[in-house]
Parts: structure tokens; sequence; C-alpha cells
């Protein structure tokens, strides 16, 4: 379990790059919402992975 939590923010950024491309593939640069929606997984997936590796080892 302390496995998958300290990788949570890691997964979250990886989220959040996956609907990244996925949105530029797809020509829907015109819309923002995936964009923001991206761009705020990875900020928080960054937040968690600094917080979860400051405070649980192993």
């Amino acid at each position: 379990m302390k496995g998958l939590v300290k990788n949570l923010g890691l997964i979250l950024v990886l989220i959040g790059v996956i609907l990244l491309v996925v949105t530029a593939s797809a020509g829907a640069i015109s819309n923002n919402t995936p964009l923001g929606i991206s761009a705020a997984l990875m900020i928080v997936g960054l937040i968690t992975y600094i917080i979860t590796n400051k405070y649980i080892t192993d």
C-alpha cells in the first residue's frame, strides 16, 4: 500500500501527460478544457510526489 501511495504523484503526472498527448494528437487544442485539466493533474501530481516522498519512508 505504501508503494501505491508513494507513486501516486507520479501516476497523476503520467495521466496528465497522456491526456495532453491525446488532446494534441486529436487536434482539439482549440478547446482549453482538456489542456487545463492536464496541467492541473501535472501540478497536483508534482506536489503530491514531493509531499509523499518527504513524509513516507520505506
